[in-house]
């Protein structure tokens, strides 16, 4: 199933929404991702330096990894297609006007911004906006 192309079109119809669970960026050296599934990542990424996974805060806890800082996901709900071009530029654009830092990343579906967990509610206030407020 394509997803929506036009950057107008996905700008005005997302929606973000707010994932009450915090999470950690954590890496791991020469592990296998498969190693980390009980951990229940909700991202994964090989890197030549080691795996970086995408942790709930209580997961992390039980790696003693819980100290590492505090993401909140917001998801933008909006069905862009891997061959978009600009909303991350967009978004990315629209948070670094108000001084947000944003881990941005696409999924299939969806993407997801993982911002500073104090500063959620000011992203999603400034995500919305962008939408043309809602």
């Amino acid at each position: 199933m394509p997803g929506e192309t036009e950057l107008s079109e996905l700008i005005s119809h997302m929606r973000p929404m707010l994932d009450p669970e915090p999470y950690v960026f954590c890496t791991f050296e020469a592990r296998a991702p498969g190693d980390l599934a009980q951990y229940e990542p909700i991202g994964l990424f090989s890197e030549t330096e080691g795996t970086t996974a995408i942790l709930p805060v209580e997961r992390a806890r039980e790696l003693g990894l819980a100290d590492a800082e505090w993401y909140r996901r917001i998801t933008l709900t909006v069905h862009s297609s891997l061959e978009a071009v600009g909303l991350t530029a967009a978004v990315s654009a629209a948070l670094a006007e108000k001084a947000i830092p944003a881990n941005v990343v696409a999924a299939y579906f969806h993407d997801h911004v993982f911002v500073p967990a104090e500063r959620a509610q000011d992203a999603l206030e400034v995500l919305r906006d962008l939408a043309g407020g809602e």
